[in-house]
């Protein structure tokens, strides 16, 4: 048994990497990472994710407007339903929870009317709670990709929400839907001027083009 002992220690060692063997794995991982992680580009995807993101919280917003329209039979941005002189949006960055206010006296933010009202502007008395106050405030939040808002006013006309594209597979596809830079291949409920706005960044590098949803 003591002369055995011996061989197979050797044996033993024997199954072990030696530095270069490992040496060499290493170099060979470090390789395919760096291939890797140049085929993916983990920028576009980190932006892709941001996109979807914002195009996730747009489509709730926008829902919350359907929502209190259904209910009321008026937007939010409206103090009643006979209120036509306020049906139209302009394009408007919601940058702020007051960025969009009804015509009432005092005016009350449209975001509070459709969260918890007063809680997130004194000037609104009640709120639909149809979304919570902690969405309201992450989307009007510094540092986010705001969305913005628009209706242009006439019976049946849709709410678009959009965002600034940040990611190029969601810049190619709001380019498709605007077809030149005009906007041509936007819905006829958007005039022509938002269009233009919308889409100035048609196949341009250095200007972003809006994703609208619907």
């Amino acid at each position: 048994m003591k002369k055995r002992l011996p061989q197979l220690m050797a044996n033993f060692k024997q199954l072990g990497f030696t530095m270069i063997e490992l040496l060499i794995v290493i170099s060979i991982l470090g390789i395919l990472s760096v291939a890797v992680l140049s085929a993916i580009n983990p920028i576009e995807q980190i932006n892709r994710g941001r996109d979807t993101g914002s195009r996730s919280d747009a489509e709730q917003l926008l829902s919350a407007v359907d929502r209190f329209y259904a209910f009321q039979g008026y937007y939010p941005w409206q103090t009643g339903a006979s209120d036509t002189d306020h049906a139209a949006l302009a394009l408007t960055e919601l940058s702020s929870v007051t960025a969009v206010k009804d015509n009432a006296s005092p005016q009350c933010s449209f975001l509070a009317k459709l969260s918890n009202g007063s809680d997130l502007d004194t000037n609104c008395t009640s709120g639909a709670n149809e979304l919570k106050a902690t969405f309201v405030d992450r989307i009007t939040g510094s540092g986010y990709n705001y969305l913005w808002i628009y209706n242009q006013g006439g019976t049946g006309d849709s709410t678009y929400l959009c965002f600034k594209a940040k990611s190029k597979a969601f810049e190619v596809e709001a380019d498709s839907r605007c077809v030149d830079a005009d906007g041509s291949g936007l819905p006829t409920d958007i005039d022509a001027t938002t269009k233009a706005t919308l889409c100035a960044g048609y196949g341009s590098t250095s200007v972003k083009t809006y994703v609208c949803l619907p």
